[in-house]
């Protein structure tokens, strides 16, 4: 893993999470546990409406912290009720804050290569509706990531389990002077909340 990234890490504080929002990520360790002591694929697809913000951090620091935790053979993914593009402030946060971003494509709903580590795949983020062929048709759990999308699917086809991890929207403070640091502010409490996952599956 790059050091930045295990900087990161390794400087996370998981005291800033919550008794009440260790709950909420509860059924997710709990998923990710039963699979891993089966030796089971783990395959996380993390859903919005539009598929550009809150879902693509989640899958991304999500891929890194089993990278980083050493949970073997978990493989992150998102969606959204409808294809948009990734936002392009969540690639330059992930970038500044330690990821390799690559823009692949320039069309309006661009490719991005992601990485975190010099010999890992690529994490591959564009949007996308969450039964895109991209993603798993099954055995997968379904982390939904806003309450637009919680309440707009009852039903997500495919899904073990469903998990509601609701985060506040950044695009709130776009075109603000906040904008940055909101961004940044949601993508470190990700980071922190998905680190704590996967630590916990391990502990």
């Amino acid at each position: 893993m790059y050091q930045d990234l295990k900087t990161v890490f390794s400087s996370l504080d998981f005291s800033t999470i919550s008794s009440e929002r260790k709950q909420v990520l509860q059924p997710l360790i709990d998923y990710i546990k039963e699979k891993a002591e089966k030796q089971q694929e783990i395959n996380l697809n993390f859903i919005c409406t539009h598929n550009s913000r809150r879902s693509h951090l989640s899958q991304i620091w999500s891929q890194a912290a089993a990278a980083y935790y050493q949970v073997d053979k978990v493989s992150c993914y998102s969606g959204g009720t409808e294809a948009t593009a990734l936002y392009p402030m969540v690639a330059k946060v992930l970038d500044e804050t330690g990821f390799q971003v690559f823009r692949l494509s320039e069309a309006s709903n661009p490719v991005y290569a992601i990485k975190y580590s010099e010999n890992s795949n690529p994490i591959i983020g564009f949007s996308k509706r969450y039964e895109h062929d991209f993603n798993p048709v099954n055995g997968f759990a379904a982390i939904m990531t806003c309450s637009q999308a919680d309440g707009g699917c009852p039903f997500i086809a495919g899904a073990e389990k469903r998990v509601p991890i609701t985060f506040e929207d950044p695009k709130a403070f776009d075109n603000t002077p906040l904008q940055k640091e909101k961004y940044q502010e949601r993508s470190l409490q990700i980071a922190t909340e998905m680190a704590f996952v996967f630590y916990s599956v391990k502990n």
